[in-house]
């Protein structure tokens, strides 16, 4: 398990002065950390920022187990990671055994974090935040959408040679739906997808695209390509019953019937250019994997 319990050496302050000083940390992060649970003493959690702690006190950590990950750029305040399919881009729970921050935290400490997030299915660059001015810089580019993505995707069919999708995406709110989907709906947020054919290949039946997202929206361009008609080959969430996409995403199956149901091994979606001003300079970074490669080998066990 990566999260697992350091003690603290400090004893009889406050636990939110203990926290600050041990840590190093703000009170506000302090408070969070007290917050979600993940302060202890004598084996009970802390829920008090003022409770004068002594005895065994303990704090619930992360632990990285970095593998290895390819940095494509790299500058002061950001970097630029190369994210594998299959991976999460933070951890998700406690039961979560590898996620990027494994990686990022290992290279460059806590204070880095994602500017943005990929689905954990979702292959490609992700921009990474150095320092926490640099994170709050980033993000805000994010909102306002100066920060242009592009991606590939391999989808079913043969799409148009240029088409846009203009469709508002909400959350899915029925009863009986995987809460984590997303549905077109008249008063759900704006969401605007261009789309250009890159390749088709006739004996597959599917198109090689260039997607550009103009706002980002969750599952953007996994939503829009299904709702038209072409479903991104490999996606699990979109085109199945429910009950497959739970024990997909339980990891329930195997990888056979992962390719039968899904059509491939993995969701060919990559992330594949980041563009941006940053500090007065401006950077057109480009993945170095070869997507297409990638996706077509996913058609096969």
């Amino acid at each position: 398990m990566p999260y697992i319990k350091k003690e603290l050496k400090l004893r009889n302050l406050r636990a939110y002065e203990l926290l600050m000083q041990e840590q190093n940390i703000s009170m506000s992060r302090a408070q969070r950390l007290i917050d979600k649970k993940r302060l202890f003493c004598n084996d009970v959690p802390v829920s008090k920022k003022n409770e004068f702690l002594s005895g065994k006190i303990e704090l619930l950590v992360y632990e990285n187990k970095a593998q290895g990950v390819e940095v494509v750029f790299e500058e002061d305040d950001f970097a630029v990671l190369e994210k594998a399919s299959g991976v999460l881009s933070h951890p998700n729970g406690r039961h979560c055994k590898y996620s990027l921050c494994d990686e990022i935290w290992a290279l460059w400490g806590e204070q880095a974090c994602v500017a943005h997030r990929l689905d954990k299915q979702t292959s490609g660059l992700i921009l990474v935040a150095k320092n926490k001015n640099a994170q709050i810089e980033l993000k805000k580019m994010f909102e306002n959408k100066e920060i242009k993505k592009q991606y590939l995707a391999l989808v079913k069919g043969e799409t148009p040679r240029e088409f846009t999708v203009n469709k508002a995406l909400a959350l899915a709110d029925d009863y009986d739906d995987v809460k984590i989907r997303v549905r077109p709906c008249d008063s759900g947020k704006k969401a605007i997808s261009l789309f250009t054919r890159l390749e088709y290949f006739k004996d597959l039946d599917a198109s090689f695209l260039l997607c550009k997202p103009l706002t980002g929206r969750q599952h953007q361009l996994r939503a829009h390509l299904f709702y038209s008609g072409y479903r991104i080959l490999g996606d699990c969430l979109y085109g199945l019953e429910k009950g497959d996409i739970e024990r997909i995403l339980d990891e329930l199956v195997s990888e056979k019937e992962l390719l039968k149901l899904c059509l491939a091994t993995r969701l060919c979606l990559h992330s594949y250019n980041l563009s941006f001003e940053f500090k007065g300079k401006f950077y057109d970074i480009y993945s170095k994997k070869d997507a297409k490669k990638d996706f077509l080998k996913a058609l096969h066990l």
